[in-house]
């Protein structure tokens, strides 16, 4: 027997496994307790007199056997494996742990999970063991147990803290990332720079100007050094929380050494539509002598697309390769695809992608799928879609939007029973707003907010009063073949018009209004978006998926190219 392994230790945890796992596994995982062998002869693991370099190996075959398990559900072999772990002596490694955590959850053994989690706490040596475990469970995507770990943790310090709020960012829960943020304030630990990294992250993914604000006061008086990372963190929060003047001001101030500061600023000018900035902050990383890098071109390429700047954008891709030595990535080639594209090159930009010397992913296709519905390409777009191994909801919309702008309802309409057929729900668009710092968020067609009745009678006098100035809804794009009248309905209701009506209900006349959508801005909300601008003398702001849309006065700062 090895040493260290009681019958009332680890062992007996491994019965308690096989008890309440399934009976098929029970005699398989009682000959591995009382043998110390090896479950499964077909994967190598290593014996007790094994270097390190083995043992590595075999910790190494353990995570990958439990990435499989999460994969396909597989919970038989998932408790066989647990039971290895513990006869294996793993049963003090928080990774490991965490996996299994996470394939209990995702094969709903709700009675083994809770098992773990108290073996965890009970052979936790010390917070780092705790904190490792909350991290690979942000890692592997399990917000809410590394949340439950979290809050069970007795005396957690700034470094839980920081594992808990950088992983609630990693997983897309930016707001709970703010809430975290704010708990800790009212703790008796003080945040470090770490803490404010991923906060700033928080607040520029949310486009939260108010929170943005607060969290840059509260680092300055905290005197929190600035290093380059925070410096080109602050820049891109600004830059995404439609700042773009404050973004500017802070890069004048903060040291220009790395260029992670210099790719911040020129990204920001990019999304607000300022390739001609862009350009210039280029030029000037140049003559500062810092070297560009392949994010750095990302960026100008970017920015040449918003603005219609090929022949910019296409020495720019010639820049890189011949005058620094950065071979193109698949960014940069879906870069030029995505800028050839909206120029209604579609030809040169599909003879790009055929040039790639590597096998084009999927978001080279779908800037190419988006440039044929724009520019009314439906025989490209089959190819497009065609090249997409597993299309998406959007992939299928912008093909459906394809046939419709040529009102090839029949074809749309196969698409929209292919969807059907393979499940594929339409991604629901979304947008929200900060007011005093609290975001309200609207789905398409929403009637969830407490002041619903409100919003809609304001979208409603807002209707009337467009229609007044001539406005006509953009029906064209719209999915079914049906009446005017119908596909108008459909168009009312989007989330971004939803989100403005809100915004004039709760602000005063001439007020900026901030929006963020999570997809494109669709061509009837921009249109109208622009008119409401210019009725109300507001300033309003949309950030969509692409970019910003700064709308003033009738007008919008993409010029309408987008």
């Amino acid at each position: 027997m090895n040493p260290g392994y009681s019958e009332g230790g680890d062992d007996g945890l491994a019965m308690r496994i096989v008890q309440s796992g399934g009976h098929g596994a029970k005699k398989v995982l009682n000959r591995a307790v009382e043998s110390r062998a090896v479950i499964n002869s077909k994967l190598p693991f290593a014996s007790s007199n094994d270097g390190s370099a083995a043992r590595d190996r075999e910790h190494q075959t353990l995570h990958h056997v439990l990435k499989a398990c999460k994969l396909s559900l597989d919970s038989k072999t998932a408790i066989q494996t647990h039971a290895r772990i513990i006869t294996r002596g793993y049963g003090a490694y928080p990774s490991l742990l965490a996996s299994l955590l996470s394939v209990y959850r995702r094969c709903d053994c709700v009675n083994l999970g809770r098992q773990l989690l108290d073996h965890i706490f009970s052979c936790a040596s010390g917070i780092s063991f705790l904190n490792i475990v909350i991290e690979s469970l942000m890692r592997n995507g399990e917000c809410d147990i590394a949340k439950r770990v979290f809050r069970k943790t007795p005396n957690p310090d700034v470094v839980t803290w920081n594992t808990v709020i950088g992983g609630c960012v990693r997983n897309e829960r930016f707001r709970e990332a703010l809430a975290l943020f704010q708990k800790l304030l009212g703790s008796n630990l003080e945040p470090d720079g770490f803490t404010f990294s991923s906060v700033i992250t928080a607040c520029a993914r949310l486009g939260a100007l108010h929170n943005a604000q607060r969290v840059h006061c509260l680092m300055m008086k905290k005197r929190i050094e600035l290093n380059f990372i925070l410096s080109a963190a602050l820049i891109d929060m600004y830059s995404k929380c439609g700042r773009i003047q404050a973004a500017r001001e802070i890069f004048s101030t903060v040291q220009h050494s790395d260029v992670s500061v210099w790719n911040a600023m020129i990204n920001g000018m990019a999304i607000h539509g300022l390739a001609l900035d862009a350009i210039i902050i280029f030029s000037n990383m140049e003559s500062d002598n810092v070297l560009p890098d392949s994010i750095t071109f990302v960026a100008l390429l970017k920015a040449c697309g918003h603005c219609n700047l090929v022949e910019e954008g296409r020495k720019y891709f010639d820049l890189m390769r011949s005058w620094y030595s950065i071979e193109p990535e698949i960014e940069h080639y879906g870069a030029m695809v995505d800028l050839l594209g909206r120029a209604g090159l579609l030809e040169e930009a599909y003879a790009v992608i055929k040039s790639m010397p590597v096998e084009p992913d999927v978001v080279v296709w779908r800037a190419l799928l988006s440039a044929c519905r724009t520019h009314r390409n439906p025989q490209l777009a089959e190819v497009a879609i065609a090249n997409i191994s597993r299309p998406r909801s959007g992939d299928y919309v912008l093909l459906s939007n394809t046939y419709c702008s040529i009102k090839k309802w029949d074809s749309a309409e196969r698409v929209r029973e292919m969807m059907k057929k393979q499940r594929v729900r339409k991604n629901q668009g979304k947008s929200w707003l900060e007011l005093e710092g609290v975001i309200h968020q609207f789905r398409a067609d929403d009637h969830t907010h407490p002041e619903i009745k409100s919003i809609y009678r304001v979208l409603e006098a807002l209707n009337q009063r467009t229609k007044s100035e001539g406005f006509m809804p953009v029906t064209q794009w719209v999915l079914m073949d049906v009446s005017e009248e119908e596909k108008e309905g459909n168009l009312n209701c989007h989330s971004e018009k939803l989100a403005l009506a809100y915004g004039i209900l709760k602000t005063s006349p001439g007020t900026e209004i901030r929006i963020s959508k999570n997809l494109r801005i669709c061509h009837d909300c921009h249109c109208w978006i622009t008119i409401v601008s210019r009725l109300l003398n507001r300033v309003i702001i949309v950030r969509d998926r692409i970019r910003f849309h700064h709308f003033e006065g009738g007008m919008c700062s993409c010029g309408d190219y987008w």
